[in-house]
């Protein structure tokens, strides 16, 4: 089986991968590899330079994304500080709080991420981007997902569930993660 190292220690992002990536087994970061501050101006370079270090580290092929919401209403923040809108160790349902707080109801949002792709046998590397957009739900609603799914109404998603309400198979297909996972699995099964 073919395997990708992804630069992460979340077990959860790591099943989501899994999932998304079938017949790929997707390992986790190392304890000892250490990875750079997320401090990059754009998803793309956050992303790169988590696979770049985790690449570097291991001598394997690495994946890393950085994802996060764009509000219309917010001038696209929170973008890249997205995990720490509301503050450096807030949780989810902080951060979740603020954005219901400033972003009205029906107003637009967009989840972006971007999957970097680094091979340091061949020292090619490769961003892919997937974007879902959708509009602020008046009410959090459903228990599966994370972050901001419970508030996030998508545009693909007509019958008015939010990403939270949404089985892993129906959220697979529309999601800004699932979108940019297929780019990359395009890309391996073509040419490169």
């Amino acid at each position: 089986m073919k395997t990708l190292l992804l630069a992460t220690r979340n077990e959860h992002k790591r099943r989501e991968f899994a999932r998304l990536l079938p017949g790929w087994e997707v390992d986790t970061l190392p304890e000892e590899v250490e990875l750079p501050p997320e401090d990059g101006v754009t998803f793309a370079e956050n992303a790169l330079g988590k696979a770049r270090v985790a690449a570097q580290a291991t001598g394997r092929v690495s994946i890393a994304d950085d994802s996060g919401i764009a509000a219309g209403a917010l001038d696209g923040r929170p973008g890249v500080r997205s995990a720490r809108y509301a503050g450096e160790h807030a949780s989810d349902e902080q951060n979740l709080a603020l954005l219901l707080s400033e972003a009205p109801a029906g107003s637009a949002l967009e989840y972006v991420c971007a999957l970097a792709y680094v091979d340091p046998q061949t020292h090619t590397e490769r961003v892919f981007e997937g974007r879902c957009t959708g509009t602020v739900a008046a009410v959090p609603r459903g228990e599966r997902g994370f972050g901001y799914d419970p508030a996030f109404l998508p545009d693909d998603r007509p019958g008015g569930e939010t990403l939270a309400e949404l089985s892993d198979s129906q959220k697979d297909r529309i999601s800004h993660r699932g979108r940019a996972v297929r780019a990359l699995l395009a890309w391996l099964g073509g040419s490169r």
